[in-house]
């Protein structure tokens, strides 16, 4: 059987690839086979589509409508919305499926698709298995006449997400007096980001919300602080928040103009939960790549941990596993099961703000209740992926730092689940020592596999 499905999705440059309209095509078709008869009977079955505002989203946004049209199930267009939404309007419009266009943070070229249950929760890894199955064996006999289904705007998609993103907070305008900066990434959320935290009572000024298609990540949001930093700086405002391309992720900058990474803003969430009471199970779920002080930082505060796979599919299993409430990843990725069933940005954007208002302190002391260890993470173009241990010369350089680490760092080496590359990490006790170590290594897997 072939593959199809990489760490989030499927994603390769547009038009090419695995992202091509035909592809697009057949997949939407296999998605719609899956799920068709998972709903009531006696309504018809849908799928909603939404799509980030990159140029190729439209192209590959139209081939998977005609998939799931061709396999007896209607399209309902969501137009350009956050992945979050495609997951929250799936579930409120009793959908049997989620489909959105994105490649997340990757640049303008690259597209993707990602695929949500009608329960608004990404597949497992046995499901991704059975369509793709579908997608490249099955010959099924296709419905005609009037048994096809047909396409869909619905255009009140963002209302009611932003809807869904406002009913996550139980007070009435309770960011009053909050002045924030907004960094939308060109990209999904630019035609809501504002609208909702404005109705939540803050002052919003907002930056890189302008998308042409082409613009989408670039120099901006989450994976690009800069621009941020210096207008949180320059009118004075209590915090900035970026999201990436697709709504999905989080990245925060506080009053001073530093960024803080994924780590800190759910160290800060897990105290407040913790606080209040809501951090089931007193447990919080995060990655490998998670940094050291992120779990010290928890434990001196007597919260545990859980450590999942790289993923955002890996974090809802183990916090499903373990019942945890809260959990993600060091990129701002982070996952709120007690407000929805995804990974979204605006969603962890207001949880933060909240804390940040209801402590009454500023940014930069909350973020201060951890103190990541210097890390650096080089990503290194590759040629090819074999087994990292089965790359002699890169597993002796592995050894070599983790030896010269000792118990002051770690060494963590992994290839990308959605781009032709390799991830070097290396945590350490000085920025200096980090640093070395880092490029040493990157210099060895470029030599080796790039």
């Amino acid at each position: 059987m072939g593959k199809l499905f990489g760490t989030d999705g499927v994603r390769d440059r547009a038009n090419q690839g695995n992202m091509t309209a035909e592809v697009a095509l057949k997949l939407g078709r296999a998605v719609a086979l899956k799920f068709k008869d998972q709903n009531n009977p006696e309504e018809w079955p849908a799928i909603v589509i939404g799509r980030d505002p990159r140029l190729s989203g439209a192209m590959l946004e139209s081939a998977l409508a005609a998939g799931v049209c061709s396999a007896g199930v209607d399209a309902h267009l969501l137009g350009i919305v956050p992945t979050p939404a495609v997951a929250a309007v799936a579930v409120q419009t009793g959908a049997v499926a989620g489909l959105m266009v994105s490649a997340s943070h990757n640049p303008y070229f690259d597209n993707g698709i990602k695929v949500f249950k009608g329960d608004g929760y990404k597949l497992s890894d046995a499901e991704e298995a059975e369509i793709e199955d579908l997608f490249f064996n099955e010959k099924p006999d296709l419905p005609i006449d009037d048994k096809v289904g047909a396409v869909y705007q619905l255009g009140n998609s963002t209302d009611v997400y932003s809807e869904f993103c406002l009913d996550t907070v139980e007070a009435e305008k309770p960011f009053e007096g909050l002045k924030l900066v907004l960094d939308c990434s060109n990209g999904a959320a630019s035609g809501c980001a504002e609208g909702i935290f404005t109705e939540l009572g803050a002052e919003v000024t907002v930056i890189h919300n302008q998308p042409d298609g082409l613009n989408i990540n670039d120099n901006c949001g989450s994976q690009h602080t800069e621009d941020l930093q210096r207008k949180v700086k320059k009118i004075n405002a209590h915090a900035g928040l970026a999201f990436d391309g697709d709504g999905d992720r989080l990245i925060a900058v506080d009053e001073t103009g530093t960024e803080l990474t994924g780590d800190q803003i759910m160290a800060i969430c897990a105290r407040s939960y913790k606080k209040t009471g809501d951090l089931k199970n007193n447990t919080v779920v995060a990655t490998v790549m998670s940094n050291v002080g992120f779990h010290a930082a928890m434990k001196a505060h007597g919260i545990k941990t859980e450590t999942a796979g790289v993923g955002d599919r890996m974090v809802l299993e183990l916090m499903k596993e373990t019942g945890a409430v809260l959990g993600g990843e060091d990129s701002g990725h982070m996952i709120f099961l007690d407000c929805h069933t995804t990974g979204d940005g605006i969603v962890s954007g207001i949880k933060l703000v909240q804390t940040l208002k209801q402590s009454r302190k500023k940014l930069s002391e909350l973020a201060g209740i951890m103190t990541p260890f210097p890390q650096k993470l080089i990503n290194v173009d590759v040629q090819k992926k074999p087994k990292i241990h089965e790359v002699p010369i890169l597993g002796k350089a592995i050894e070599a730092a983790e030896a010269e680490l000792g118990d002051e760092g770690r060494v963590l080496i992994r290839y990308s689940g959605t781009q032709p590359m390799c991830r070097v990490m290396v945590e350490g006790p000085t920025e200096e020592k980090t640093q070395a170590l880092a490029e040493k290594l990157a210099d060895v897997v470029k030599s080796e596999l790039g």
